[in-house]
């Protein structure tokens, strides 16, 4: 027997791992958490890797998850061993397929990382919503708790569907399991050979259609023969679990890892037992082996085979003198007496006891709950309210937990202060930028741990779906036994801030142990630190008896050539601190890790983060703490007092990185939130920040074009707006002819500004005594920033351009206000510039149906969004629904418009002779295609509307209501990451001869297209 490797992997690599090796082909489409497993598939098999039988899969990429589903049916009916990874609405659009795939018994696994289907809102985050949502499908549903046991239940799935022709659906947790890094023993490709049966993979091929065989499949039947053929099916599902059941004896005997249907655990003869599937069975593990340690009769089902559900297995695993269950889903159902495991394990039950064959000393109470939805975090706290409420007289049903209902008021209580972290486990967490490095640095520091050392270890990475430039939180546990905490760390023996801005927003020594290590990356050094330490942070420190260490990560990165990027340093740091190796044995390991990492990248790249690592060491200090606190200010308010209400009470939590905090009353329950609010936000990300050089300046408006945030901005005005003017701000007689005897002003937001440099590459304007100066210049953004955000307020507050007198090419259009601002978009991006002109152009009158992609993460996500208003309170209307529906979605927004429209037009027809002729056919015959027309046709309308306020009939109230509906609305659809469909209807802002006024942003490529659907390149 083959050796088998321990190593540390997440989820999504353990389960691909097994899929590609037993599979002739992958048909994959991308969607978070699973695209990982179909690209490791696709590298693998770009390299040459072979499956057990020497081949190598064919992975092919569809256009879609529909079409994905549909090749996969197709390959599996052609006879080969066939798989897809998907998750979410990927998994729904993969339906019809699935039903098809059942109906004809035809062995297939389909790898699903569960995630939330979106309702109110998209969330690319994990719980059981999308698996739940297939249940009727007629598909086998087999769930993971672990990294392990994924990779396990790959293998199991597939000896299962072969064994049963009932295809399964493996799922485990989006991000929970699916991103976690952890400490795994591989199958060898010798155990896959053995536990896979040739007959029948033989089997399975010899089913496939063939012109030397032909048979017919997928016919049409009548009401006369359907349900008959339908019911045919019931033996195969009535020997489904026994098969599930073998296939796991078979791998327990081979690998020496034992799975069931139901694996209970805890006290043989416990009284309250919790029935629950996924990773979080593995907190609740942990819960059970604690408190029976300590007196207590509780104990754990898990749940492997969801479906079909086998009551008699589930019988068999719950002790006998179970009293009291509480059977936990991952999923809300919407009118349902309840959720789905909890109906499963009442219905088990009930017809137990009327069929007499109830084993059970006392009948159980069972209650059921929700928990953890959009990966809500589940932790000890909440498992132990759990077991609390079972030993109550009668306890809460259909309850919740982990969140604050204060409306149904479903909520467990629970105590926070509760926790049963073990002192032999390391506790980590590292506080990094997006796309600064910092989880790619963690993921090589817990395999260097996991790999290197004897410790189990544990790698969680906490993600905003922002992407780049949001905070991201790694939490890495390690220590001597297997870990169980599928949550996220509460009390850290190390906390690393690895950028300074962090200091000023988030409490992040709210989760320091008494007696840990912080590590912050600071531009202070050792003696000066302390003294920009705000009051909070300095008495968190001396409480908490922490130590303290700083290193100027950023100048050390700039001195060794890696640019803004710390990661590797900070790395270094970490293991220089802790100890966890001898110091020259960790920094060679680290060498060792980025050879792997980036080598393929070249030399340069490698030798410049060796290079980084050298230089580390000697700039790393620890800080003197002092007695007392000495700070004379407090961490700033998260939003300004100016902000609305709703800002300050809901987003401003959010923004602390505190949204678990907020009751169920803080919420809009249909998903509506105001636009326009990430001018609050502020995040201050930008280390450098562009100076204008108002004297060099040609005031081409290139810069304020290209920027990504709208965080650079023109003005052309009056010089009379001047007055109060700060004494820094910066002026320039304006020198075209457009706006005679004005003046101009560029000017940068310093706290929304990313730092990305476009508006300096792009700047044309050069000092011929030194080209390197040009009229903008990248300065240090802290000096200035105080300064800047004054100048920057100000700037806001004069008068906006009129927009009649603008001519709509480059230069011209920067003067017109963006309705896009302050996007959460990568620092650079190449798509937020379209967006941003697409908003200055026509935002007033604008209706954006948005793909999901990049576009609407960066263009709707919570807790702040970049949409925007004008000072008349008009700005885009936005929505999202599906990936792939934007052209259709946009379209019925046209469609509505357009009836709207006429609807208001007939009235007006209707009360002409009280309006007035003129008026109407004013109204009427508009021209509307400029700034001027839309202009003087609002102007109209509020005419209108005058003259309608005096007339009493219902014909009048109802046209009032309407009225805005006669002014030009722009309707467009906008594409995401990777979607580039040809789908417009009409002109730019016209209507063509087919009427339709839906035009298209595809963003990924930079076409924008303005040509009746014809997309063309176009450079702003």
């Amino acid at each position: 027997m083959a050796e088998r490797q321990t190593v540390m992997i997440d989820g999504n690599e353990a389960t691909a791992s097994v899929a590609h090796r037993i599979n002739d082909v992958c048909a994959i489409y991308p969607i978070t958490p699973s695209s990982n497993m179909g690209e490791f598939a696709d590298e693998w098999s770009a390299r040459g890797n072979t499956n057990i039988w020497g081949i190598v899969p064919d992975v092919i990429e569809m256009q879609s998850e529909g079409g994905a589903s549909a090749a996969v049916h197709g390959s599996l009916q052609a006879g080969a061993l066939t798989t897809t990874f998907t998750a979410s609405q990927g998994l729904l659009l993969m339906i019809p397929s699935m039903y098809k795939i059942a109906g004809e018994l035809t062995s297939a696994v389909f790898h699903v990382s569960a995630r939330t289907v979106a309702t109110h809102a998209l969330s690319i985050f994990g719980d059981h919503s999308d698996i739940n949502a297939v249940r009727q499908t007629g598909w086998g549903l087999i769930a993971s708790g672990s990294v392990q046991e994924a990779h396990d239940m790959a293998c199991i799935s597939q000896m299962a569907t072969l064994a049963s022709r009932i295809p399964f659906v493996h799922f485990f947790d989006g991000f929970r399991t699916s991103h976690e890094v952890s400490k795994i023993e591989l199958l060898a490709d010798d155990d896959l050979r053995h536990l896979i049966d040739d007959d029948l993979v033989r089997a399975h091929r010899d089913r496939a259609l063939s012109p030397d065989k032909p048979v017919i499949r997928g016919t049409s039947q009548n009401p006369d023969t359907f349900f008959q053929a339908r019911e045919a099916i019931n033996p195969f599902y009535e020997a489904c679990a026994g098969h599930v059941a073998d296939a796991m004896e078979a791998f327990g005997k081979r690998v020496g890892r034992e799975y069931h249907l139901f694996d209970y655990v805890g006290d043989p003869k416990a009284e309250r037992v919790i029935v629950i599937m996924g990773s979080g069975a593995e907190a609740v593990h942990e819960m059970v082996d604690w408190l029976n340690e300590r007196g207590e009769k509780v104990g754990v089902l898990k749940v492997r085979l969801y479906r079909p559900f086998s009551a008699k297995h589930f019988l068999e695993a719950l002790p006998p003198t179970t009293t009291k269950i509480a059977v936990m889903d991952r999923t809300k159902e919407p009118g349902s007496l309840g959720e789905p495991l909890y109906l499963d394990v009442i219905t088990a039950l009930h017809e137990s006891r009327t069929t007499g064959g109830s084993h059970f000393t006392t009948e159980p109470v069972v209650v059921g709950g929700r928990y953890g939805l959009s990966s809500k975090e589940f932790n000890d706290t909440m498992v132990k309210s759990i077991f609390d409420n079972l030993a109550a007289d009668k306890p809460k049903n259909h309850f919740t937990v982990g969140i604050v209902d204060d409306i149904s008021h479903t909520s467990l209580p629970m105590d926070d202060d509760f926790t049963i972290a073990s002192d032999d486990v390391f506790r980590g967490l590292f506080y990094g930028l997006g796309s600064d490095g910092t989880v790619g640095a963690n993921k090589n520091s817990i395999k260097i741990i996991g790999e290197e050392t004897d410790n189990f270890a544990q790698g969680y990475f906490v993600y905003d779906s922002k992407k780049a430039g949001a905070v991201t939180v790694s939490h890495l546990r390690f220590g001597p036994n297997p870990i169980r905490a599928s949550y996220l760390i509460r009390k850290a023996k190390f906390v690393a801030c690895h950028q300074w801005v962090f200091v000023e927003k988030l409490d992040m020594l709210a989760y320091a142990q008494p007696g840990g290590t912080f590590l912050v990356n600071s531009p202070f050094g050792p003696d000066e630190i302390w003294d920009h330490f705000p009051r909070e942070v300095q008495k968190a420190i001396i409480d908490l008896k922490l130590k303290v260490y700083c290193i100027d990560a950023t100048e050390v990165a700039r001195e060794t050539g890696m640019g803004r990027r710390t990661n590797t340093i900070m790395q270094t740091c970490f293991f220089a601190i802790s100890g966890i190796l001898p110091r020259d044995e960790a920094i060679a390991k680290i060498k060792g890790a980025i050879k792997k990492t980036y080598g393929a990248k070249g030399d340069e790249i490698v030798q410049l983060n060796f290079n980084a690592v050298d230089g580390t060491l000697a700039n790393l200090h620890e800080v003197t703490v002092p007695d007392a606190v000495t700070a004379t200010f407090t961490r700033p308010p998260t939003v300004s007092d100016q902000a609305p209400d709703l800002v300050k009470r809901v987003t401003a939590v959010m923004l602390e990185g505190k949204g678990d905090l907020l009751p169920v009353s803080a919420f809009p329950p249909d998903g509506t939130w105001p636009s326009g609010t990430t001018q609050w936000e502020k995040r201050n990300i930008a280390i450098d920040i562009p100076v204008w050089d108002d004297e060099l300046c040609i005031q081409c408006n290139k810069c304020a074009m290209v920027c990504p945030h709208a965080a650079i901005r023109a003005k052309v005005y009056d010089p009379a707006a001047l007055k109060g003017a700060p004494s820094t701000f910066k002026t320039a007689d304006y020198r075209a002819k457009d706006f005679p005897d004005s003046t101009y002003t560029i000017q940068v937001a310093p706290e929304d500004c990313t730092g990305c440099e476009l508006c300096v590459r792009v700047c044309p304007a050069k000092d011929k005594s030194n080209p390197k100066h040009k009229a903008l210049n990248m300065a240090p953004q802290m000096p200035l920033r105080e300064s800047e955000r004054e100048n920057y307020a100000f700037f806001l507050d004069l008068p906006e351009v009129d927009r009649t007198k603008v001519k709509l090419d480059v230069k011209g259009a920067q003067f017109l206000q963006p309705l896009f601002e302050y996007s959460g978009a990568c620092e650079g991006c190449g798509e937020t510039p379209y967006v941003k002109l697409l908003t200055q152009l026509f935002g007033d009158r604008l209706l954006i149906g948005n793909a999901t992609g990049c576009s609407s993460i960066y263009g709707g996500n919570l807790p702040t969004t970049p949409y925007a208003v004008n000072a008349d309170g008009r700005g885009p209307a936005w929505n999202n629904s599906l990936f792939e529906d934007a052209a259709e979605f946009s379209l019925g927004f046209r469609l509505a418009i357009d009836q709207t429209e006429a609807g208001a037009r007939r009235l007006l027809k209707n009360l002409a002779s009280k309006l007035g002729n003129e008026l109407v056919d004013e109204i009427f015959f508009a021209d509307q295609t400029s700034e001027e027309g839309i202009a003087a046709q609002r102007a109209r309308v509020e005419t209108l509307r005058k003259k309608l306020a005096g007339i009493k009939e219902p014909e009048a109230s109802t046209l009032a209501h309407l009225a805005d509906y006669l002014v030009r609305k722009s309707v467009w659809a906008v594409g995401g990451d990777g979607w580039a469909y040809d789908i417009g209807y009409g002109g730019l802002d016209h209507t063509l001869g087919i009427g339709r006024n839906v035009n298209l942003l595809v963003l990924d490529t930079g076409v924008y297209s303005n040509t009746g659907g014809q997309a063309s390149k176009a450079t702003p």
